[in-house]
């Protein structure tokens, strides 16, 4: 999923949702209350994964729409998506579905991009939650086309599953197997892009089965990437998705066994 040797990753989401504050708690272990507005952001690293060394670009995006041009480009030459919306804001959650209609739209191959949905701010649950994990898992995985994708609650303020949400973007992008045979962590490394072991980002994408990954009592869930065109889905079909979907998150809930933790 490489191009010119780098991984770029677009961050997308309503304003006020925390998309920098993740970023740059991933980044340099900060966070500050104050807001300000973003109008586009890069950040470059070079990262260590045992046996993989990447190169990633971050671009943190506006979280309106005052620069469509900027937007538009940033999702055409994106290899992969973090859209981020607040369990605190039921219109936050509105507003990344919105991300992700643009993101279908522009990409033909948005199925195969590696796609993470963080719910930010869990650190206020549940006295001021408005997003359930439940309604964001039912829209993301039965009312959706099959994706590449995981979700993930987080917390900024207190640095809860941040790392785990990066760590997800490895297994997504089969950078690494999804055994989680690394170093554990993700490091900083000043080294050249070394990637050892993987096809060209045009090659066909490894097909996976279907996983749900549990984070410290948090859900992240996994889709095949072999996804077939969407067909109609009936009421009650889709009603049985949502069932299946929530039995899931209970499952993942009682399961140690989650390759997107970081050690």
């Amino acid at each position: 999923m490489c191009d010119q040797e780098r991984i770029r990753l677009v961050i997308l989401g309503g304003p006020g949702v925390g998309k920098s504050c993740i970023v740059k708690r991933f980044l340099f272990n900060t966070f500050t209350d104050r807001y300000r507005s973003t109008v586009e952001d890069l950040y470059n690293r070079e990262f260590d994964l045992g046996p993989v060394t990447i190169k990633v670009d971050i671009l943190d995006t506006c979280g309106d729409l005052q620069f469509p041009a900027m937007r538009r480009l940033s999702i055409a030459t994106a290899h992969a998506f973090l859209l981020v919306y607040a369990i605190t804001s039921a219109d936050s959650f509105e507003r990344m579905k919105c991300c992700f209609e643009e993101v279908r739209e522009q990409r033909g191959d948005f199925q195969e991009i590696p796609i993470m949905v963080a719910g930010n701010k869990l650190d206020l649950a549940p006295a001021r939650r408005e997003v359930s994990i439940e309604d964001v898992s039912e829209w993301l995985f039965c009312e959706q086309p099959k994706l590449r994708a995981k979700l993930m609650e987080c917390s900024a303020k207190d640095d809860l599953h941040i790392r785990d949400i990066f760590r997800c973007f490895v297994t997504l992008s089969r950078i690494l197997p999804p055994s989680g045979e690394d170093s554990g962590g993700l490091k900083r490394r000043s080294s050249a892009y070394v990637r050892q072991g993987a096809g060209r980002r045009g090659g066909s994408p490894a097909t996976t089965s279907s996983t749900a990954c549990s984070a410290t009592g948090d859900t992240a869930a996994a889709i095949p990437s072999n996804a077939a065109p969407a067909k109609p889905r009936s009421r009650s079909l889709i009603r049985r998705c949502s069932r299946k979907a929530k039995q899931q998150i209970r499952d993942a809930q009682g399961t140690n066994n989650d390759d997107c933790n970081v050690s």
